[in-house]
Parts: C-alpha cells; sequence; structure tokens
C-alpha cells in the first residue's frame, strides 16, 4: 500500500493511505497547489501533478468548474466544502450504511439529498419487528422476572397479601421490558445507522421525513407513539400499507418514515423494492410459529372441555 505525505506550512504530514488524501482533499484540507510526495518521487509535487493518480478527477473538475462560474455537477458543492460529501470509491461502496451506534448528540451524518427514495413496506417493517421482537424476548423476560421475584420476595416478608405480591410483581415486570424496549428502539434509530438488529436484518433504517437522522429524544418518543398505534386494534400499524410514503401512525406523530438502507446516501440505486430472502424467511418462521400457537390453544381447549363432560 503506497504512503503518502503532504507539506503543511513547514512540516511534514503522514504517512497517509490514497483514501485519507482524497478525503483530506474532498474537506478542503487539502488543495491542487498542496505539496505532496511518496516513495519514488524524486521530489515534491503539487497535488494537481496527482491527480489522475490519486482518483481525484471529479472532485478536481466540480473545484475548477465551479470557481469558473460552471455548474456543479454533482449537486452539492457545499457537501464537498464541509467535508459531508461521498468520494468516489469511499463511502457506500466501501462501506456499510449501517454504522456502530454512536453516543446520543454526536456526529450527525448529513444526508444525500436528490435520489429516489425506497420506503420500506409494512411485511419488511413486520418482519423486522419479529427479530427484534425476540431479541428483546429474553433480557426482558430475565430482568422482569427477576426484579417482580425480588420485590414479591421482600413483600411476601413483610406480610403482604398473595393478590397484593402478584399484582406488583407483573407490574415490576411489565414496567421493566417497557424501559428495556424503549431504551433498545430508542438508542439504535437514534444511532447512526437509524436501524434496530431486525431491520439491519432486513435492510432499513428509520430516518426524519427528510433523510435526517433521529435524535434521541425523537427516536423514545416514536417508542412510545408506536403504543398509540396498538392501542387503535393495530390499526396504526395497518396504515403502513396504505400511506403514500408507508407511513405507521406513530410515524405520522414524530415525522419519521422507514426507508431503505441506502435511501438518503450517495448510492440509492442500491435500494431493493422487493421483499429480498431474509425478509421472506422471517414471515415464513413468524407464521409457522403463529400456526403453531393457535393450535396449541384449540389443543388446550379440547383437552379442557373433555375433563368438563
Amino acid at each position: 500500500m503506497t504512503e503518502w505525505y503532504y507539506a503543511e506550512g513547514q512540516q511534514r504530514q503522514g504517512p497517509l493511505e490514497v483514501t485519507e488524501i482524497r478525503q483530506r482533499f474532498q474537506r478542503g484540507q487539502l488543495n491542487l497547489d498542496t505539496l505532496v510526495w511518496r516513495e519514488g518521487m524524486g521530489q515534491w509535487a503539487p497535488l494537481r501533478q496527482m491527480v489522475e493518480e490519486l482518483g481525484l478527477q471529479t472532485l478536481a473538475d466540480a473545484s475548477t468548474s465551479t470557481a469558473a462560474g460552471g455548474f456543479d455537477l454533482r449537486n452539492d458543492y457545499a457537501a464537498i466544502d464541509n467535508g459531508t460529501a461521498p468520494l468516489p470509491g469511499t463511502g457506500a461502496l466501501s462501506s456499510s450504511p449501517y454504522t456502530a451506534p454512536g453516543a446520543g448528540g454526536g456526529d450527525y451524518s448529513q444526508p444525500v439529498q436528490g435520489g429516489e427514495v425506497v420506503y420500506a413496506g409494512f411485511w419488511k417493517r413486520f418482519a423486522a419487528y419479529l427479530i427484534d421482537y425476540f431479541v428483546l424476548l429474553i433480557p426482558s423476560g430475565v430482568v422482569g422476572g427477576v426484579l417482580g421475584f425480588v420485590l414479591g420476595a421482600g413483600m411476601g416478608a413483610a406480610g403482604s397479601g398473595e393478590t397484593a405480591v402478584e399484582v406488583v410483581t407483573q407490574l415490576i415486570s411489565g414496567l421493566a421490558g417497557l424501559f428495556i424496549a424503549a431504551a433498545y428502539y430508542g438508542w439504535f434509530h437514534a444511532s447512526r445507522g437509524g436501524a434496530t438488529l431486525g431491520k439491519m436484518a432486513i435492510g432499513i433504517k428509520v430516518v426524519r421525513g427528510n433523510g435526517d437522522r433521529l435524535t434521541l429524544g425523537r427516536s423514545i418518543g416514536r417508542y412510545f407513539a408506536t403504543i398509540l398505534s396498538g392501542l387503535t386494534l393495530c390499526i396504526g400499524y395497518l396504515m403502513a400499507a396504505f400511506t403514500e410514503r408507508k407511513q405507521g401512525l406513530h410515524d405520522l406523530i414524530c415525522d419519521t418514515v422507514v426507508v431503505d438502507r441506502w435511501a438518503y446516501t450517495d448510492q440509492p440505486q442500491l435500494q431493493r423494492r422487493e421483499m429480498g430472502t431474509v425478509t421472506i424467511v422471517i414471515l415464513v418462521l413468524g407464521g409457522l410459529l403463529m400456526l403453531a400457537g393457535f393450535a396449541a390453544i384449540i389443543f388446550a381447549v379440547g383437552v379442557i372441555a373433555n375433563m368438563a363432560s
């Protein structure tokens, strides 16, 4: 791998890989007159002489045409100046749009506007929900059960009635599950990737209506808004199958949309309209589990009826 150096005042900076040189040129830290050098060069040379070797043709042409009063075909020259525009060969093709979740209130990347946006339909969202449900099932059950048991045992030792102990145990377990789910959805939806583990698997993410990343407060608020979607006999969820931008009630309340993971990036052509293999497999498994549950209920009802007769 070739290592590059560049001159900053009287200081030599480096070594840097080619991608790092391109990124610094993109952010405006380097310009065409910056002196650069690599092993094998007889002397330092202006960056403009290395444009082709470093793959800077697109950025250099955009910079030159804009300075001359021409058109910036990337339609985002401001993003080049502030370092948020993608470089050819970097960005979406070299890394996933899902990066590790960052701390709340951190560096919010800017969405790339102007490309096509593929909204996630009801079945993709439902498949992602099924994955997240089972992800949360074990930790919620364990934490809620432990807290409920400890508190119930304490109340029992204090002489509280059995009914009161059961009520408090169920309440604590429910609240623990609610807190864990709110933290899970809130944190992941506010992360740089905008997706929970389920949404990552399906290939979708949650963003603002204009493509912006969610803040932690809005993300947590969206989770509690989903409760309203459930209280409407789940009609709030079903709205995602019929609204123009495939928004549920909670999306409309919080100004959010669920889109393909490549939406609002520099590679919108990678978006997929079809459900995909993972979605289909999850839906089939979910359907089988539901059928098994219904069969178990019918069997239990039949056993009870036979015992009563």
